[in-house]
């Protein structure tokens, strides 16, 4: 059975790739480590029961120290992890670049150079992301033109080619289009959260831009799926997309939240969203104040003091940006996506995550 530590466990990827890994029956030790603990992590009662299993054992951590990562990494008799995932990483859009730097570039290096002094293990697996490809409405497949769209995606790149050069270093790369599932709070989430807001204020909800723009997904549990089937049976070097066969654009997630809200929603077109444009800014903050100020309000109605769940879309993310992602090639590898679409009971679920914590306002 194998030994594996998880990096970032207690984020949105980490807690379900510690219960895949769990319910997989076939690690006889998983070490979580995270900045943040489980207590405090609002995790769900299934999630929570997880990090209370005597398989696994929660290390708090703080990975930007080079001193902690080697605590985190030690084992009895100078053992080594058979796998090690990365799951650890600024996720936050919308920060500064010297940010990204700190907590996404410099924390994956020092990880990378602690794993090359543990030659037992066999290998690296990093989590990276999709965005890395220039925008496009042709699928990008792991070939494609590398021209990143979002400032996390550029500290992503250059991450990536860094770590390549660490000799050494048994590394697989996954690249994952927008993550949704239970414990998500930044890939679809935002805008469920939005469409909550316009149920309760009866107003109809509209994107920006067109209903054919790509905004491709893939769903949580074949991300950690993915991870593990790669730590297995892939090898050293490999590169891989992550994405579903759904092709998934605005106006299919527009679909799903008119059938889960019952609200009508739209979009903006070209013109009045390239007039935005010109002031774009100033347009996404008065968006985002229309949002946040209902979404405050249902909260406190439901006497919600404190919740990470907010409807606040960076940005980075509103421009005319097509996200498609060509995730076939790691089935050749014997990989199998178990979701291949986002559904109203997929995203009820993730509704349901935070619902039953106290932590979504459900009307």
């Amino acid at each position: 059975m194998a030994t594996c530590l998880v990096l970032g466990a207690t984020g949105f990827i980490g807690r379900n790739l510690v219960e895949f890994l769990l319910r997989s029956g076939g690690c006889s030790l998983i070490r979580a480590v995270d900045k943040v603990f489980p207590q405090t992590a609002f995790l769900n009662k299934a999630h929570t029961d997880v990090f209370s299993d005597p398989t696994v054992q929660f290390m708090q951590g703080n990975l930007a120290s080079a001193a902690s990562i080697k605590k985190c990494f030690a084992l009895d008799g100078d053992k080594s992890f058979d796998y090690v995932f990365n799951c650890a990483a600024e996720t936050k859009y919308g920060q500064d670049e010297p940010i990204y730097k700190e907590k996404l570039h410099d924390v994956c290096m020092k990880i990378a150079q602690e794993v090359v002094l543990h030659p037992g293990t066999k290998k690296f697996v990093h989590l990276s992301t999709a965005q890395v490809y220039a925008a496009g409405k042709k699928p990008s497949a792991e070939d494609g033109k590398l021209e990143p769209w979002t400032m996390i995606a550029r500290a992503h790149l250059e991450t990536e080619k860094d770590l390549k050069a660490v000799a050494g270093l048994p590394l697989v790369i996954l690249r994952p289009a927008t993550v949704y599932g239970p414990g998500d709070v930044q890939g679809l989430a935002p805008r469920i959260i939005c469409a909550a807001v316009y149920k309760h204020i009866g107003e109809k909800m509209k994107f920006m831009w067109t209903g054919d723009l790509r905004f491709n997904t893939v769903h949580v549990r074949d991300v950690v799926a993915a991870m593990w089937h790669c730590a297995q049976n892939v090898p050293v070097g490999a590169v891989y997309n992550l994405a579903d066969k759904n092709d998934t654009t605005q106006e299919k997630i527009c679909a799903l939240l008119e059938s889960v809200f019952g609200i009508k929603t739209g979009f903006y077109g070209v013109m009045l969203s390239s007039a935005a444009k010109l002031n774009f800014k100033d347009a996404t903050e008065a968006a985002n104040d229309k949002h946040l100020c209902p979404w405050s309000d249902m909260c406190q109605a439901k006497g919600i003091a404190s919740t990470p769940l907010t409807p606040y879309i960076d940005q980075e993310l509103l421009y005319n940006n097509a996200f498609s992602v060509d995730g076939s090639a790691i089935e050749a590898t014997g990989f199998k996506y178990t979701v291949p679409a986002p559904t109203d009971d997929l995203i009820r679920e993730q509704i349901q995550y935070y619902a039953e914590q106290g932590l979504f306002p459900v009307e």
